[in-house]
């Protein structure tokens, strides 16, 4: 793990701020979990918009509301218009590793519903490759023997993450996967173990990544290639 600089956490703040650029009033925006996304919350909060929120986490929900935003209940919500995130690892074909917050599910669920999905983070987390990251499963806990026993036929290493509970009750199983050469196998393999909720492979949802690296914000579409979005 890398340790968090003034530097590092003024770039989270800078592509958080970019990000945050995106919301505009009448939107029903996603608020990602973590520190980075913590970031986007408060800076839509400084914007003082007419919209809505739905939160991956409790601890997002509180910030948000804290700081003015309304926090509609995802459980009666099907589409949201926007949602901003973090991530642990994305590469140039945007695929992204998630989950060390332990918000994965929920984030996963929030950017599926999504009309468009935007990563922020600092350039530590841009790589060649996704598989440095540890990928985060969550398994109910009744399942947690099963799950662990499957789950070492596909990967390296798996450690629980101690008694942390995610916000849904479950356990974590944190994966040592390395390079893999078929990320969407993996993920449908892991998927398909009876009793694993959710995992933390972003392969298809994210649209953007707003990348702040020394005080330098690029945005790159997945549509299209990297532009200049901002300098300070």
């Amino acid at each position: 793990m890398h340790h968090d600089s003034a530097d590092t956490d003024t770039d989270k703040r800078l592509a958080a701020e970019a990000a945050a650029g995106e919301v505009v009033d009448g939107m029903l925006v996603g608020l990602g979990t973590g520190s980075t996304a913590a970031h986007a919350i408060r800076a839509i909060g400084r914007l003082k918009l007419h919209i809505d929120a739905v939160a991956t986490s409790n601890a997002s929900a509180d910030l948000a509301r804290s700081l003015g935003i309304r926090v509609r209940d995802f459980a009666d919500v099907a589409t949201v218009d926007l949602t901003i995130d973090g991530a642990d690892e994305i590469d140039a074909q945007f695929r992204a590793i998630k989950g060390a917050g332990g918000a994965m599910l929920r984030e996963k669920v929030v950017a599926c519903a999504s009309r468009r999905m935007i990563v922020i983070a600092d350039g530590s987390k841009r790589v060649e490759a996704i598989g440095a990251a540890k990928l985060p499963v969550e398994v109910l806990p009744f399942a947690a023997g099963f799950v662990a026993s499957r789950i070492a036929g596909l990967v390296r290493s798996a450690t629980w993450r101690g008694d942390y509970r995610t916000d849904n009750g479950h356990r974590v199983l944190d994966c040592d996967v390395g390079a893999y050469r078929d990320w969407e196998c993996l993920s449908d393999a892991i998927g398909r173990i009876p009793g694993v909720v959710g995992h933390g492979l972003f392969l298809t949802q994210v649209d953007a990544a707003y990348i702040a690296e020394g005080g330098v914000v690029t945005r790159t579409e997945r549509a299209g290639l990297a532009r200049p979005s901002s300098s300070r």
